[in-house]
């Protein structure tokens, strides 16, 4: 019972929360808070320019997704089945984990995915394996521009976040996808910093 009231309060505490970050109906961010997600678009953009992960992503194109497996396959598999493990010890994965291990970093979590939204490589394990037909994958990948999503609860990270999605180019084309989540908190403050 206790267990059930802790968490209840936590999720509206942290809904309350992300009602202060975004506007009137919830549909627009506060200003300085979307600057500094600007600069953080930068950022990502950065790093989905990086050698280690268009590489990365251009040999998991050549593959393609893992046969049979499918996100309800993805859910039951255990962050210690060295199918995870191949995800997070390659190249882009130790890549990505560099700059959110950073110091001062405001981001939660980090990953990649292919042309068909399959997992290239993640710091953490995620939610899904394929992430084809969601605004975070289609928008970059169909449109060629960044996303970014509401601020919520990320079940992956287990911290309140908003997510930002950057296409990963290869000569001028989409081919795949990098996901990093941003920290409301880390936003919060560098809001009010002098």
């Amino acid at each position: 019972m206790r267990f059930r009231i802790y968490t209840s309060l936590t999720v509206m505490i942290g809904l309350l929360w992300i009602a202060s970050f975004a506007g009137a109906q919830n549909t627009e961010m506060n200003p300085a808070v979307q600057a500094e997600l600007e600069k953080e678009k930068t950022t990502i953009a950065f790093w989905a320019s990086n050698p280690v992960i268009i590489k990365e992503v251009q040999q998991q194109n050549k593959k393609g997704p893992i046969s049979g497996l499918d996100n309800a396959k993805w859910k039951n598999t255990p962050p210690s089945d060295p199918l995870i493990k191949t995800f997070q010890e390659n190249p882009a994965a130790r890549f990505l984990k560099s700059k959110i291990e950073a110091k001062d970093s405001i981001f939660t979590e980090a990953f990649l995915s292919g042309s068909n939204g399959e997992k290239v490589a993640f710091v953490e394990k995620t939610t899904y394996y394929l992430h084809k037909g969601m605004p975070k994958f289609e928008v970059p990948f169909r449109k060629g521009s960044a996303w970014q999503g509401k601020p919520e609860y990320d079940e992956s990270s287990q911290t309140y976040s908003i997510q930002i999605s950057t296409p990963v180019f290869s000569e001028g084309v989409p081919i795949g996808v990098l996901v990093a989540g941003v920290r409301l908190s880390a936003l919060e403050k560098s809001t009010k910093k002098p």
